[in-house]
């Protein structure tokens, strides 16, 4: 069992602009989906109909991850804002002294 247990502690998940990310790849599904409709009789015949509903499907499910993301961001930052300002109170607090 010694084997599957790690060797090193995991390193912190990396944190970018996952918000623009999410909303910048919900605009590119939407856009497949748009350019893809004038051909939807191509599409049909040659049994790729699925191609342009996933594009919808996925621009839909996008909209779903902006909402998620756009929460989890507040919440970190509300997080933050309290961490430091309970932070920022014992720093007072130990100043003042008894």
């Amino acid at each position: 069992m010694a084997k599957w247990t790690p060797a090193h502690e995991a390193p912190e998940p990396l944190e970018g602009p996952v918000v623009a990310t999410i909303t910048g790849g919900t605009i590119i599904w939407f856009v497949l989906f748009l350019v893809q409709l004038p051909f939807y009789g191509w599409f049909d015949d040659h049994g790729h109909v699925w191609w342009v509903w996933t594009c919808l499907a996925s621009g839909g499910l996008g909209l779903i991850g902006i909402w998620y993301v756009r929460g989890r961001d507040a919440a970190l930052k509300r997080h933050a804002a309290q961490q430091a300002a309970e932070a920022a109170d014992a720093t007072g607090a130990r100043a003042e002294g008894p």
